[in-house]
Parts: C-alpha cells; structure tokens; sequence
C-alpha cells in the first residue's frame, strides 16, 4: 500500500483529498495534542528513515516557517520521498489575498472571507489566524513567509524537484512537485497535464 506522510495536518478527523483515498495515512505534527504518528518539527524530516513515503501532503504548514527555514523542510520532503514521490503543497496564494484586497477596495482588518471558524480578515491570512495565534499561547500558529506562484516555484527549484505542477484558486496556490521521473499513473490522478 502506498503511504502518504501528512505534514502539520493536526488531526486525522481532518480528511485528506480524495486522491488519498488508497494511501495509508501517517500524520507528522509539532504538537502531540491531535495524536500524531510521528511528532517532529518538519525542519527535521531528515533525521526520519529515507524514501519511505509515497507522497507528502503538507496543507497550510510551509507558510508557519520562516523563509530560511522553507528549505529545510522541503529538503526533508526529498529526504523521506521515494524517488517517483511527490510533495503535494497547500498554501495562501499572497498575490491573489493582495489583488482581492485592492479590488474590493479593502484594509487589512476587512474580512476577506467567511471560514467554519468565523470570518477572516486580510490580516489574517498574513499572519495567520487571528484568534486561533492569541488562544494558543504559542506563535506557531503565525504565518511567517508569504508565497506567489513564482516564489513557490523557485523554492520547489532550488530543492531539487524534477517536474513541478501549480494551480492558483480560492486565494490558494497548489503544487504537485516530484522527486525523479512522476509516474504516470499519478499524473492521472491528480489530472496534470503533460508538460
């Protein structure tokens, strides 16, 4: 069976995309509180066992480091992939959060969207979640490095990944970034188109 390693995903209450769907789920969380697999900090993906993982499926957790620490955990995500693997990256699309932000004629305390927690603001996204940083006790939570679909390409680069698939959509960028040649079969799954 192949097995997806879920980088920051809290809780495995919290599902993963349906292209998951046949992959055992191992989760990877800083915080034991959601029963993680494996707690680690992502920055120390590299002390884990190499090439044991499929996929790495990391949604909303690279924005949480800092810009010189990006390359440190994707340089863990080559660590623990197979090679044919694939990291699977979510993140804020910051371009997109700023150009809504300046058509809607917005400020940074304006809401920018209505989530399941509430409404959230421009600030929000750029810092992070608000009232979820101030709860914590902990500034983890804080987004410390924005993302455009250039930089994210350029880090993916610079990491070492061999061919690189990015969409933008709902203030959000997507990449599906391999390590070696992609299998064609998940290029199928995730629909990529032929480069």
């Amino acid at each position: 069976m192949k097995k997806v390693l879920n980088v920051g995903g809290n809780s495995k209450a919290i599902p993963l995309p349906p292209q998951y769907a046949d992959f055992e789920h191992i989760l990877l969380d800083i915080d034991p509180t959601g029963a993680p697999d494996i707690v680690c900090d992502a920055r120390q993906l590299t002390t884990l066992q190499a090439e044991q993982f499929d996929a790495v499926y990391c949604s909303h957790n690279l924005e949480h480091y800092f810009r010189h620490d990006v390359h440190g955990v994707l340089a863990g995500f080559q660590h623990v992939l197979k090679n044919g693997g694939f990291a699977h990256i979510r993140v804020p699309d910051m371009e997109a959060v700023m150009r809504a932000c300046i058509e809607g004629g917005k400020d940074i305390d304006d809401v920018l969207y209505t989530s399941p927690s509430g409404p959230i603001t421009v600030l929000d996204v750029i810092y992070g979640f608000g009232a979820k940083i101030q709860h914590s006790g902990v500034d983890f939570f804080a987004h410390k490095t924005g993302f455009t679909r250039k930089s994210l390409l350029k880090v993916l680069r610079q990491a070492g990944f061999s061919e690189i698939y990015t969409s933008a959509g709902d203030l959000e960028l997507r990449a599906v970034a391999f390590k070696g040649t992609p299998d064609p079969a998940t290029k199928a799954l995730f629909k990529l188109a032929s480069k």
